[in-house]
């Protein structure tokens, strides 16, 4: 029997654990006193769903599940792989909470204002900052195509941020419609925006020459490369400048609105601010998206959309939505790098009696427990090496039962 878990998977020790678990109820209080309310779903969905969902590359990292019994064997003698699993894993908590407002839209406020915590699956190639199972802090509106929404989910997000410690950030802003409309502007066809799209997400990975590459690599014409190229010249965009090139200004003008009253909002504690470069890999995001860098450790933290398409799978009639999903993990590796203390938390100790105290060490233990955690244990003869580990997993010192008057602490000297 192997004892490491699954490659892609942790095991969180009781440390780790207490600081995940900080950081959750910390993230879900901004969220509740904002208004939004908590929901659960299902890890598991039907894999018409998933398959359906316009995943953009993560329908390449479904965990199927296969069928079971005579199902099974039905589809194994069909010959035909794609009929062997009919359930898979929720990759995000997107896709579930579409099919839970369709399932239960008759029951909910309008618009429906939700918070989601929960884990997801994605069958990774296992790698640092990549994991299979992970967690997602998500918020969404349902229901509304306002850009207030795009706003309230910005500000709610940023003091979710700055409540768990998470000082120096910006947000940055677009919208995929506006893209799309340069994109035409410069030449490309509707059928072709997509693909474009992807290899111009990569600007400031692969810079103007590896975008090039990656599009005559897809056979565009040379020419339509070249314009593309003269217009990465440009960067970086200002939303004054792409107004001059699309059809429909209203959705420039409504960025911009959402872009300033968010600045002011934000009091200068962080910054909102236009990023034409700015795809995000999901399909089915329809118009804004947006994501949060974090400029102390210059990398993304959060991250989201608005996917006005995607509940319309499922009811057959137009629902507007927008969501955004602070990137747990990787704030979560962040904050236990820096191996900070959690603010309020009580100390936590260990008290130690011996064989047949247990009903006097209840007793103590009530009381001290006005003050501090505490865990029972009782005395081992090893008691040196049972501290250390103690110690290790957290607490913050301990008291022997009958012989200590007060707490010891760990690295203090008595």
């Amino acid at each position: 029997m192997k004892i490491q878990p699954v490659k892609g998977t942790n095991d969180y020790l009781p440390r780790q654990a207490e600081l995940r678990d900080y950081l959750q109820r910390k993230i879900c209080s901004v969220y509740e006193r904002s208004g939004f309310s908590r929901i659960t779903t299902p890890v598991i969905e039907d894999i018409e769903n998933l398959d359906k969902s316009d995943g953009g590359d993560n329908l390449n990292l479904i965990f199927k599940i296969m069928k079971r019994g005579e199902k099974l064997s039905h589809a194994i003698s069909s010959g035909d792989p794609d009929r062997l699993a009919d359930m898979g894993l929720r990759y995000d908590l997107t896709l579930p909470l579409c099919r839970y407002y369709a399932h239960n839209q008759a029951s909910l406020p309008n618009p429906f204002k939700v918070i989601q915590m929960d884990r997801v699956y994605r069958a990774e190639r296992p790698q640092k900052g990549r994991l299979r199972e992970f967690m997602q802090c998500d918020i969404d509106i349902l229901g509304s195509d306002s850009p207030s929404c795009e706003i309230e989910l910005i500000h709610t997000t940023a003091k979710a941020l700055l409540a768990i410690g998470i000082k120096s950030f910006r947000v940055k802003i677009n919208d995929r419609r506006i893209l799309r409309e340069v994109l035409t502007a410069i030449g490309f066809e509707e059928k072709d925006l997509d693909t474009v799209c992807i290899s111009f997400d990569k600007l400031d990975k692969i810079g103007k020459e590896g975008v090039r590459k990656e599009l005559e690599d897809k056979s565009f014409d040379h020419d339509l490369i070249a314009s593309f190229i003269e217009f990465l010249d440009h960067a970086p965009f200002s939303l004054d400048y792409i107004r001059t090139m699309v059809r429909n200004p209203e959705y420039a003008d409504a960025l911009l609105s959402i872009i300033e009253t968010s600045n002011r909002l934000s009091g200068g504690t962080y910054e909102v601010v236009f990023d034409m470069t700015l795809v995000r890999g999901q399909g089915y995001y329809t118009g804004t998206v947006f994501e949060v860098e974090s400029t102390e450790f210059n990398s993304s933290i959060a991250g989201g959309g608005r996917y006005d398409n995607l509940i319309g799978k499922f009811v057959k009639k137009d629902v507007p939505a927008v969501g955004f999903s602070i990137g747990f993990e990787r704030i979560f590796s962040i904050l236990e790098e820096r191996e900070e203390a959690i603010p309020g938390r009580a100390k936590k100790i260990a008290l130690l009696y011996d064989e047949g105290e247990i009903e006097e060490a209840v007793i103590r233990a009530e009381a001290l427990r006005n003050q501090y955690q505490v865990g029972l244990f009782i005395r081992p003869k090893k008691t040196g090496k049972f501290l250390n580990r103690l110690e290790q997993q957290g607490f913050d010192g301990f008291l022997v039962l009958n012989q200590d008057e007060e707490v010891r602490f760990f690295g203090r000297e008595d």
